[in-house]
């Protein structure tokens, strides 16, 4: 996988992120679980959101050998609500029922001894709506449990604040897709978010860029994993303009995933082949069909 940085600019400021930086960084659980299609989707989720990983406004979660869980960081859904130009405000609640069995929405979570909390509320208010975005969700649907049935740290001692929030962001979700589409909270997603480290981190560039390139042979050898044309497609998915910009830590990787990419075309072909498409037109083009073209150097790899 490529190690070029990509930059993007954010609230805070400019943020370069790179597959061994994720990697290195920004992994909550088992890094070395984590799956390069897993660490281009968090890259390219927190350029297109605009999000501050380092600042802890992503997190990427990742554990055994189950799918990784990307969610944003704890203040990310109230900050951007505050700053978007569609909104014009908010209100978020507890649902509890009384002893005499009546539901009742009360704003924050408050919730009395003799009450029962089953659910969240919210409304949005957007600029440009005459009615507000309503949201309400069950506690029993969301409160979420560790494996032996418990349940998560702060669903056990704050269940009022975590379902308000869950119902807080989807009600921001729905009303203002233009800023949410994409973003989920921890509270939503199977994750004790009371663990998730909330301090900042910081990187030294400058070690990470002068990292080693492979040689020409370790680039040449690339092209003898198979034809030129899906190699180079490959390459050009995970960020290259010539195959030795990959540096040495990341050429197994990069390796791996042209073998995968390589096995799964050959799978496909023999699927067209016995069970062809009669009509053209309905063909699904493959992942590395709808790759934009761009110049890609391929003098390197020439004796």
């Amino acid at each position: 996988m490529s190690n070029a940085i990509i930059t993007y600019e954010t609230d805070q400021g400019e943020v370069k992120l790179s597959p061994s930086i994720v990697k290195n960084y920004l992994v909550s659980g088992q890094a070395n679980k984590v799956t390069d299609q897993e660490v281009v989707m968090f890259m390219q989720m927190c350029k297109y959101q605009g999000l501050n990983p380092f600042l802890r406004e992503a997190y990427l979660i990742k554990f055994g050998n189950a799918p990784a869980t990307m969610v944003t960081g704890k203040d990310t859904f109230t900050k951007r609500a505050a700053k978007s130009p569609l909104c014009a405000g908010y209100e978020a609640g507890v649902v509890v029922q009384g002893k005499d069995g009546q539901l009742h929405e009360r704003k924050g979570s408050l919730v009395l001894p003799n009450e029962t909390l089953v659910g969240g509320w919210a409304k949005v208010y957007r600029k440009d709506w005459k009615v507000p975005m309503a949201i309400t969700v069950g506690l029993d649907e969301y409160a979420r449990r560790k494996n032996n049935g418990e349940l998560m740290s702060n669903w056990k001692q704050m269940p009022g604040t975590m379902i308000r929030k869950v119902a807080l962001v989807q009600a921001l979700r729905e009303a203002i897709p233009e800023e949410f589409s994409g973003l989920y909270s921890p509270e939503e997603m199977p994750v004790d978010d009371s663990q998730l480290d909330e301090e900042p981190i910081t990187v030294d560039y400058e070690e990470i860029e002068g990292d080693e390139k492979i040689t020409k042979e370790q680039a040449k050898a690339l092209f003898e994993l198979g034809d030129q044309d899906t190699v180079i497609e490959c390459l050009k998915t995970l960020g290259y303009e010539g195959s030795t910009e990959i540096e040495v830590s990341e050429y197994d990787n990069v390796v791996k995933y042209i073998k995968e990419t390589i096995e799964m075309k050959d799978i496909q072909e023999e699927v067209e082949e016995t069970d062809p498409v009669e009509d053209e037109g309905l063909e699904t083009p493959l992942p590395w069909d709808e790759v934009e073209e761009v110049p890609f150097n391929t003098k390197e790899v020439e004796e």
